[in-house]
C-alpha cells in the first residue's frame, strides 16, 4: 500500500495550491481520507478529512479557506488551499483508514500515510 502526496510548493500569502493524494495497492476504498500537517518541532496537526457519504470536516484554522474533495474511483483525494497564510507553512501528509471514526482528528488512528509534501507560504 502506498499513498503518494503531491502538489506542494512555494506561494506568496493570499495564493492557492492544490494538493493531491493517490492511494495504490488498496483493496478497499478508505472511509476516511485525511490531511495533516507538521512543522519542525511541533506535533502533527489535523487539517481536513473526508469520507464516503460524509461531509468534509476541517480544522478551525483552515475552515473557509481549504476545500477537501475526493475521487473514489481513483482512490484519490485533494486539498484545495486558498487564501494561504504564512502560518500554513508545513509539511502536509495524507492519511487513510478503512473505517470512519469520530476521532478522525487524531493521527494515531490512521493506518496509511503518504510521504509528505512541503508547502511554504511567504509573507
Amino acid at each position: 500500500v502506498q499513498l503518494q502526496a503531491s502538489g506542494g510548493g512555494w506561494v506568496q500569502a493570499g495564493g492557492s495550491l492544490r494538493l493531491s493524494c493517490t492511494a495504490s495497492g488498496l483493496t478497499f476504498t478508505p472511509s476516511a481520507m485525511a490531511w495533516f500537517r507538521q512543522t519542525s518541532g511541533k506535533e502533527r496537526e489535523f487539517v481536513a478529512v473526508g469520507g464516503s457519504g460524509r461531509a468534509p470536516r476541517y480544522a478551525d484554522s483552515v475552515k473557509g479557506r481549504f476545500i477537501f474533495s475526493r475521487d473514489n474511483g481513483k482512490n484519490t483525494w485533494y486539498l484545495q488551499m486558498n487564501s494561504l497564510k504564512p502560518e500554513d507553512t508545513a509539511n502536509y501528509y495524507c492519511a487513510a483508514r478503512r473505517v470512519w471514526i469520530t476521532t478522525y482528528h487524531r493521527d494515531i488512528y490512521y493506518d496509511y500515510w503518504g510521504q509528505g509534501t512541503q508547502v511554504t507560504v511567504s509573507s
